[in-house]
């Protein structure tokens, strides 16, 4: 069986350098400038307009295969919105965790209507391939018309109280925001925060609620696993 082709084999760079790069951007709170830098200090003379490019052709991969590689999600799905301003316009970040704190999906949205909450169910129904035991959402009514149409034996809890694993789940992407300046675009917040969430989630466990051990175990396993999706073998 020959091995799956190196897909940076176009590039100058080699895959161990793109792979790190990506990473770099999205596990920490760092400008493109900054990851410039940081290459730069390792001896490696690249752009930053290089490095957003590889994380426009990339990342997405990368965080694809990530989570192909996870183990199957927790059975309640804590959900939330909150709003992103983009060109001046607010649309709606919709995001769904489990009991763990895993994200399980996000989607940039216009409106937080009832059409809006039945999209974002599809979406999760058709990527997880399996029905939750509970959901968690605060009091939008909206979730109340998806539950209804598309998960009803599926037990519906409503209370802010209870949401804060959602609520948590989108500090790192506040922090991306203001980072970036805010997002230029809803296609742009989709594909970025797309991967972003699948990326830094994977190395960024809830560290409080592990033991040491347990903790070491989660981060090596994640690097081994970075490693390999990101540094395919080439073809002889």
């Amino acid at each position: 069986m020959q091995p799956s082709p190196d897909p940076h084999y176009r590039h100058r760079f080699p895959a161990e350098i793109i792979g790190h790069a990506v990473w770099l951007y999205h596990v920490f709170s760092l400008s493109l400038r900054d990851v410039e830098l940081l290459l730069a200090e390792r001896g490696i003379a690249v752009s930053y307009e290089t490095v957003r490019r590889w994380g426009r052709k990339f990342a997405a991969t990368f965080a694809n295969r990530v989570k192909r590689r996870r183990p199957r999600p927790g059975d309640r799905w804590h959900m939330d919105e909150v709003f992103i301003r983009i060109q001046g316009v607010q649309h709606y970040l919709w995001r769904a965790v489990d009991q763990d704190g895993v994200v399980l999906d996000i989607l940039v949205q216009e409106r937080r209507d009832g059409k809006a909450a039945k999209r974002f169910f599809k979406r999760l129904l058709r990527e997880l391939q399996y029905e939750p035991r509970v959901i968690v959402t605060d009091k939008l009514k909206s979730y109340d018309v998806a539950h209804r149409h598309l998960l009803p034996k599926v037990e519906h809890r409503r209370s802010r109280y209870l949401n804060n694993r959602a609520e948590n789940s989108h500090r790192p992407t506040r922090r991306r925001e203001r980072q970036m300046q805010r997002f230029k675009s809803p296609s742009q917040a989709q594909d970025f925060l797309s991967a972003h969430s699948f990326i830094y989630g994977r190395f960024r466990p809830r560290r409080h609620r592990l033991p040491a051990a347990t903790y070491h175990t989660i981060r090596t396993e994640a690097f081994d696993t970075w490693q390999q999706d990101t540094c395919v073998q080439r073809i002889a």
